[in-house]
Parts: C-alpha cells; sequence; structure tokens
C-alpha cells in the first residue's frame, strides 16, 4: 500500500509513486481544516489513491480534534459514504 506523506509547510497530504505525485491541498484556521482540491494523475487513477489521501485527512482531522470544511467535491463524497468521516464535516 502507498504511503502518505503529511506536508505541513506546504499543507497537503501527498502520494508519490515513481515519477507520479497525487496531493490533496488544504488550508487550516484555529480548529478547522478545509479541504480545497485533490488531485491524482492519470497513471496513478483507479488505484484508490484518493481515498487513501482522503482517510489520511480525516485521521489526521480527528487526532487533531478539527472539523473538516470539503470544498472539494471528492471529500464532500468521501465524507458521505463515511460515517466516521461525516461526524467531522463542519455543518452549517
Amino acid at each position: 500500500m502507498p504511503t502518505v506523506h503529511h506536508s505541513i509547510d506546504h499543507a497537503r497530504f501527498e502520494i508519490t509513486i515513481g515519477n507520479a505525485k497525487a496531493m490533496l491541498e488544504y488550508t487550516r484556521s484555529d480548529n478547522l481544516m478545509t479541504i480545497h482540491h485533490t488531485y491524482v494523475p492519470i497513471e496513478l487513477r483507479g488505484q484508490n489513491i484518493a481515498g487513501l489521501l482522503a482517510k489520511a485527512v480525516f485521521d489526521t482531522a480527528r487526532a487533531e480534534q478539527l472539523q473538516v470544511v470539503p470544498q472539494c467535491s471528492y471529500i464532500a463524497s468521501y465524507a458521505k459514504r463515511f460515517p466516521e468521516a461525516e461526524a467531522l464535516v463542519l455543518k452549517d
């Protein structure tokens, strides 16, 4: 299974396989983690790479007691599929 790297300095989670890099970008303010974008290059698609990035984000949010604001459509749909992730989404 690929390893997810949390690059705090760049505010993103990354998975690198060969020369291809998938990433999920976020900003953080107080107790909120806003997810802006998830990108998986063509050669890594269909391998659950975006799912691994999403799981890492929600695991981090849970561990750091953060709420998630999913501006990225993939993260919003991921949260709807997993109740433990949806519980961390900021409610309106």
